[in-house]
């Protein structure tokens, strides 16, 4: 059976340009005891706006691995996929996650419902969750609103695994399922019974990705309360290790957190909890690898400097075009945007400190930074321009992406000094 290991890192390189930078920073991390599985992932969405293909990703993938020797699991990951996309990634994919948010609310039928309910009978009353208290308590009626919400949502997601299954083979690649991109977060005794319906589907899920409370905004801090956002995951990890138990779940399964790129002020919570616990997890961190090209570009100066000022002058013109399929998931205060007039002015190390996440810096600025983020397509439309600009400033774009993952991130996560 294909595993993705304990820790998995999903790293997003919409131009294909930064694996092996990507990799230096988890071969550094198992130098150092952590052992990451990387997980090049790329969604149709992207694909579809930068005019790539599935097979694209698997090809970066392979190559660098290659390269570098890696001769650790590796996976690609079909981001975000559902029935109507899946098809295009089957083929180069052996991680797929499986997307039902789009599916929760809409009603299974009566039938299936009320089974639903009858066969969860045994866990009305307290739920004894180890680790946590006070245990909840359910109720038939309960039940029958999470089954209404829920339901035809796993159906779904069982269709897509055995879609999936049918041509890749049983056990030859990882399965997740995720529900992060919805506006209400589910609660642990949701969790449970969502993992108990996808126990019924027979997906064989190694990593779920709830919705947890507070902002997971692109690219930029956890908006939120960090204490209440333990508590949280703390038992969601819970749920897991009792769904595992109940419901024939693999053991490995383990919690995912999307947009989970630099949100510093909830690693230190999520490091020491599943240290506490000896969980696994999988983090997200994809666009940043793109907001770390246009650092490194910046930093270059010259034309590089010159072509990266341009995108940001463009995305200003185009600030509400970018912003649309990312509205759930950034929050920019326009009136802080600096002008075009402004940034034109700026030198390299003020441009590039103005997007470069540290947080105390008076010149970082979260909302030029989501804006950049977002603002992908506009590079995509200039590409010969931009690879030839990331071709001849190579070094310091790839120290750039090196650095963002392993000191920003891993190290922040891990704790290691």
């Amino acid at each position: 059976m294909k595993k993705s290991g304990k820790y998995s890192f999903g790293m997003g390189d919409r131009f294909g340009h930064q694996g092996s930078a990507q990799l230096a920073a988890i071969i550094e991390a198992g130098k150092k005891g952590i052992e990451i599985t990387p997980v090049w992932n790329k969604s149709n969405r992207e694909h579809m706006i930068i005019g790539t293909e599935p097979g694209d990703v698997r090809k970066e993938a392979d190559e660098v691995t290659r390269k570098a020797g890696f001769n650790k699991p590796y996976f690609v990951d079909a981001d975000h996929i559902n029935m109507d996309n899946v098809d295009r990634f089957i083929e180069s994919s052996d991680f797929f996650t499986i997307d039902v948010a789009s599916y929760i609310g809409k009603l299974a039928g009566e039938e299936l419902i009320r089974n639903f309910v009858t066969g969860s009978s045994k866990y009305t009353g307290e739920l004894k969750i180890q680790g946590i208290k006070p245990y909840p308590v359910v109720t038939d009626s309960q039940i029958t609103n999470i089954a209404k919400k829920y339901l035809f949502a796993a159906q779904k997601a069982g269709e897509i695994y055995r879609k999936i299954e049918a041509v890749k083979g049983k056990d030859n690649f990882v399965a997740e399922v995720s529900m992060d991109e919805v506006p209400v977060p589910q609660t642990p005794v949701e969790l449970f019974f969502i993992l108990k319906m996808l126990g019924e589907e027979k997906i064989p899920a190694q990593t779920i990705a709830p919705k947890f409370s507070g902002r997971f905004n692109k690219g930029v801090d956890y908006v939120g309360d960090p204490l209440k956002f333990a508590a949280e995951f703390e038992a969601d990890l819970m749920v897991i290790d009792m769904a595992v138990k109940e419901f024939g779940l693999p053991a490995n399964l383990k919690m995912s957190v999307h947009s989970g790129s630099d949100k510093f002020a909830i690693y230190p919570y999520i490091g020491s909890i599943v240290k506490k616990h000896n969980k696994g997890l999988h983090l997200k961190t994809a666009g940043t690898t793109w907001l770390e090209e246009v650092i490194g570009l910046a930093e270059s100066g010259g034309d590089a400097l010159a072509f990266v000022k341009e995108v940001y002058a463009k995305a200003l013109e185009k600030t509400e075009e970018l912003c649309a399929p990312y509205a759930d998931v950034i929050d920019i205060n326009i009136s802080a945007l600096p002008s075009k007039d402004e940034v034109s002015g700026w030198n390299s190390s003020k441009f590039a400190a103005a997007l470069r996440h540290v947080p105390g810096n008076p010149d970082y600025n979260p909302n030029m930074r989501q804006l950049i983020h977002v603002g992908y397509k506009l590079a995509a439309m200039k590409m010969d321009e931009f690879f030839r600009l990331l071709d001849a400033n190579e070094k310091t774009v790839s120290q750039c992406v090196y650095e963002n993952m392993y000191n920003r991130h891993i190290c922040r996560l891990f704790d290691i000094k």
